[in-house]
């Protein structure tokens, strides 16, 4: 019999359950209206809520690389967080963008069509004004179209956000975004048909007092192909196995042991008054608080590493290692 067919005995022990009272007609009916699902053939979902839950940590991940990247290079506290990831229509996502707006269009080497990387404009100016020297205060921002000027430092930038943007994905898929064109009227943006299904990454950043929003629109065509890929149980199993491979550690240590290090020696300290110093002149003489023979002070970036003992090597000026500081030591020195 079909499961939608009750049989006699079945509708028998319904009408005993409502004429009782254990179950009321209003509760059948609520519970027929939860099995209907309502559908928009218009907007057909692409994404599955594990799909999504995917590009959300995916996604987290870029928020914590760019956080990072950002309060480096702009010298202020900067806070990125993934706000939603939404399907809607190509359509929906252009009419929702404000004009002008900082729109880049970018290639993926590996993955046939094109994403959008939006910046909201306050963001924009606010990175602009950090990068020639400025405070980046909100109070000054105003939405307008870049100068070239402008357009070509944010075009740098975004060029290493995206090197980021393709860390994240990394263990899905690999690939290489490339700036193709960069817009700032929305509708002149048409990287794929009205109606087609994309996906819509928004991030809530901050920089120092200036809030905003950044959009990464990812048409469904574009990551087909790697659809499949982008379930939870992929996503861990791969970090798992990126965490496993000791080739990764290697490529890691060597990188490190070609790092540059600022190594000084210095020779002494002195105090002296502002007054003491505004009236030095050429030929005047400090005293230092070292002795010809004491060991000298070897500082590696800014922490003092080793003893050492003057000397040459050849025509060159050089120091000889005599103890390595202890940590301890460290410390008193700092202090």
């Amino acid at each position: 019999m079909p499961e939608d067919v009750l049989s006699q005995a079945e509708i028998d022990k319904l009408l005993s359950a409502i004429s009782t009272g254990v179950v009321s007609a209003d509760e059948v009916k609520a519970e027929e209206q939860k099995k209907v699902k309502l559908y928009d053939f218009k907007r057909p979902d692409k994404f599955s809520k594990d799909q999504i839950r995917t590009l959300f940590m995916i996604h987290e991940n870029f928020a914590r690389l760019l956080n990072t990247y950002l309060s480096t290079n702009l010298r202020v506290l900067a806070k990125v967080e993934v706000a939603s990831v939404d399907q809607l229509t190509y359509e929906e996502f252009i009419r929702s963008l404000p004009n002008p707006s900082v729109i880049s269009v970018l290639s993926l080497s590996s993955l046939q069509g094109n994403i959008i990387f939006e910046m909201d404009t306050n963001i924009v100016f606010a990175i602009i004004d950090r990068l020639f020297g400025g405070l980046g205060d909100e109070g000054k921002m105003k939405s307008r179209t870049l100068t070239d000027i402008e357009e070509t430092v944010i075009k740098r930038m975004t060029n290493k956000i995206m090197e980021h943007f393709s860390d994240a994905w990394h263990d899905v898929v690999e690939f290489d975004p490339r700036i193709e064109s960069m817009e700032a009227n929305p509708q002149f943006t048409q990287i794929v048909s009205s109606g087609d299904m994309v996906v819509i990454i928004t991030l809530q950043v901050k920089i120092g007092n200036v809030e905003g929003l950044i959009n990464i629109c990812i048409p469904y065509i574009v990551i087909e192909p790697i659809v499949p890929k982008l379930t939870t149980t992929f996503w861990v199993s791969a970090l798992s196995s990126r965490k496993e491979h000791p080739e990764e550690l290697d490529i890691l240590k060597k990188k490190l042991r070609r790092a540059k290090l600022p190594v000084n020696v210095e020779l002494g300290r002195v105090s002296i008054t502002v007054n003491e110093f505004l009236s030095l002149g050429l030929g005047d003489i400090l005293r230092l608080d070292s002795k010809v023979e004491d060991d000298l002070t070897v500082i590696v970036g800014e922490r003092p590493k080793f003893y050492c003992r003057p000397g040459t090597l050849g025509k060159k000026a050089a120091v000889q290692i005599t103890k390595v500081i202890e940590n301890e030591e460290e410390e008193q020195m700092d202090g």
